[in-house]
């Protein structure tokens, strides 16, 4: 009996304690240390009297009431009489008064919180699919294309063609290679497919300098072939690299060989032009290349649906 009334009584002797430190902690003055002597606690390995061990609890019971109640009234006192510059501290110590009247309880130690990224704790969501955040500038891309010999392609050319436009543009197109016009002039569509993209462009109320232009490859094929998987591959990071630092709404591209390298599908234009699919979070419209449509001008009318679309998601108003 003695026994359990010894643990019971060093228990509720650590919970005060704790409670005292803690009420120092927050600056409440006149709160005393407190501190019992060990041997004042009845054990069953002493041969304490019974008469012994019951005036040993009410000496230590004596000492945790009067410390409760000091620190009670010292709370509340402040409560009711708070400093200057200190009336913020009334609701925190209304509350404290209610928490000494209550019998103090062991709290378990809690695990420290996780780190947040931000001050109150919103996350950023993290989308493996979203574009990586880039210090870098398209200069800093186009200086390390420099005079590119990666692939085989540089034998035949004249100059890298690298993209050119806003460089923050809410839409941009991605062709497949460079021409015979573009190669020349070290510029992208400047042919008669890039004349023709300068009206779709105008058509849908935008101009040239608004949008970004590039094309999967920098150098012009051999007698303008189709490029080789390789030649793509070698390529396509430093599109991509443009495509994170401009970060568009809507990509256009242009004809199979564009739509392919950059969503990496078998699927034909035909079969997915007029639908908006997703690059990384960007809307994404494959449509007919300006040049397929100078050999077939009937598929002029289903380029247009395609570019309206894009401009009403531009404009707000239609969400696909």
């Amino acid at each position: 009996m003695v026994d359990e009334d010894s643990k019971e009584l060093r228990s509720l002797i650590e919970d005060t304690a704790e409670y005292v430190s803690y009420l120092r902690e927050l600056g409440v003055a006149g709160v005393e240390e407190f501190a019992v002597d060990e041997d004042a606690i009845p054990s069953a390995r002493k041969p304490d009297t019974r008469i012994a061990h019951e005036k040993s609890v009410a000496s230590v019971s004596h000492a945790l009431r009067r410390n409760a109640e000091a620190a009670t009234e010292k709370v509340a006192d402040e409560a009711a009489h708070p400093k200057p510059f200190e009336k913020s501290a009334i609701k925190s110590a209304a509350g404290l008064t209610e928490m000494a009247k209550r019998t103090p309880k062991r709290t378990p130690e809690l695990e420290p919180p996780p780190p947040q990224e931000t001050l109150f704790g919103e996350i950023t969501p993290k989308d493996e699919a979203s574009l990586p955040q880039v210090n870098e500038t398209l200069e800093d891309i186009w200086n390390d294309i420099g005079e590119c010999t990666r692939c085989p392609l540089n034998e035949g050319r004249t100059h890298v063609v690298n993209s050119e436009g806003h460089p923050r543009a809410r839409l941009m197109f991605v062709g497949e290679a460079p021409g015979a016009d573009e190669d020349a002039q070290a510029r992208p569509f400047v042919g008669r497919a890039g004349q023709l993209l300068n009206k779709i462009i105008e058509a849908i109320g935008m101009k040239r300098e608004d949008v970004f232009i590039g094309n999967v490859n920098r150098c012009r094929p051999p007698q303008n072939r189709t490029p080789t998987l390789a030649e793509a591959a070698t390529c396509k990071p430093f599109l991509l690299r443009e495509i994170a630092v401009v970060r568009p709404e809507v990509i256009v591209v242009l004809g199979n060989t564009a739509m392919k390298n950059l969503l990496d599908t078998k699927e034909g234009i035909t079969k997915m032009r007029g639908q908006f699919l997703d690059y990384r979070g960007i809307k994404v419209m494959p449509t007919f290349h300006p040049a397929y449509l100078l050999r077939d001008p009937s598929k002029k009318r289903e380029c247009w649906e395609d570019m309206k679309k894009v401009r009403e998601y531009l404009d707000g108003k239609k969400q696909f």
